[in-house]
This record gives structure tokens, C-alpha cells and sequence, in this order.
């Protein structure tokens, strides 16, 4: 069961990274600028999503 419960925390995370990194991606320069992210903090500000999606 607790192996059950870690394999299903990390698909919550993964779907989360996956997930942002896509709607940011989708973005162009200027909305990102707006919300103060780079085009090369996505994949970061996605990890981040990631952990706290937990």
C-alpha cells in the first residue's frame, strides 16, 4: 500500500510538470514577461509546480 501511495504521488507531480510546462510553453515572450518568467525559467517554474502539487 505505501508503495502504491508513492507511485501515485510522483503521477500527481508529473502530470502537474507536464501540465504547466505546457501553458507556459504555449505563451509568447510578452505574457511571460508580464508574469516575470523567462522563456528559460519554464522548465524550473514547472518543478516547481511540480513540488507543490504534492
Amino acid at each position: 500500500m505505501l508503495l502504491f501511495g508513492f507511485i501515485a504521488k510522483q503521477i500527481r507531480r508529473w502530470q502537474a510538470y507536464r501540465r504547466t510546462l505546457i501553458e507556459l510553453s504555449v505563451l509568447d515572450d510578452r505574457t511571460l514577461a508580464d508574469i516575470n518568467v523567462s522563456r528559460g525559467e519554464i522548465a524550473s517554474v514547472a518543478r516547481r509546480a511540480a513540488a507543490s502539487a504534492a
